[in-house]
């Protein structure tokens, strides 16, 4: 995937000046680039049509996160140094997922001072407060809320446990979608409830998980939405299986590829 193949389709109803000059890398997420593609260049997309240039560095891998959640910090380590690695020249990083956000922001510095690498710990300090999960670098660095989109269906929205809790982009997917022409955007009922996914969590305890993910399939239903929207794809990966099982009838969408969607180009 190349960000230079990818080309506007539409002008944005802003375009924010802050945008030129920015040296911007898309930070893909490694079960978005591998599973999920369709995110990545929807980020893409998106950020060219505000003006931003983007650069999908080849180098970069894992965050780390699934080695640091089961305890392997040891093998973690290499992928932090990698990380700043590869990513160190940028002004911004953005990423589609507030997971992969959330783990760099808490769990990189702490993986370099446990192995008292003092310069990675500096590094890792310097990088991370340029890294944002794409509804932060909408909102807080180009400053923009009304992306140009259009995408004329009922949706409703899922905060991720990860986003809210640990990356904290509080409702700025919520002030994205509401400004989206076309759009209606209607409240999940018990929306801060997990879906049953937390990594390794599905794998473990199974009948929990899904038992978490059916109440949250039923809780979309209740809404009467056409399309489930949410920032992490994982999660969007648990509950559409049970909507899936269940005939719902009801899609999963990313962030991202709502907010890239215009008439000339529908998502």
């Amino acid at each position: 995937m190349t960000a230079s193949s990818i080309t506007p389709t539409v002008t944005p109803a802003v375009t924010p000046t802050v945008a030129k000059g920015l040296k911007v890398a898309l930070f893909a997420a490694c079960y978005n680039d591998t599973m999920w593609p369709g995110t990545p260049i929807a980020v893409v997309k998106l950020l060219e049509r505000l003006g931003c240039r983007v650069e999908f560095p080849q180098r970069q891998t894992c965050c780390g996160q699934i080695f640091t959640n089961t305890g392997y910090a040891a093998e973690a380590l290499p992928l932090v140094r990698g990380f700043v690695d590869t990513f160190a020249a940028y002004d911004a990083i953005v990423a589609p997922t507030g997971s992969c956000v959330g783990a760099i922001r808490h769990q990189h510095h702490d993986l370099a001072a446990a192995a008292g690498d003092v310069a990675l710990t500096r590094a890792v300090d310097a990088l991370t407060p340029k890294v944002y999960d794409l509804s932060e670098f909408l909102i807080d660095v180009l400053g923009v809320t009304d992306v140009g989109a259009y995408f004329p269906h009922r949706v409703t929205f899922h905060p991720t446990c990860h986003s809210i809790r640990v990356a904290g982009v509080g409702d700025r997917p919520q002030r994205l979608l509401q400004a989206v022409r076309g759009l209606t955007l209607v409240d999940l009922p018990h929306k801060e409830e997990c879906c049953g996914f937390g990594g390794t969590f599905s794998l473990k305890n199974a009948d929990v998980s899904i038992a978490m993910a059916s109440d949250k399939a039923r809780h979309v239903r209740e809404t009467g939405a056409e399309v489930l929207v949410a920032g992490d794809n994982m999660c969007l990966m648990n509950m559409g299986s049970v909507l899936a099982r269940q005939r719902a009838g009801v899609r999963v969408m990313h962030l991202a590829e709502v907010l890239a969607s215009t008439e000339e180009d529908p998502a």
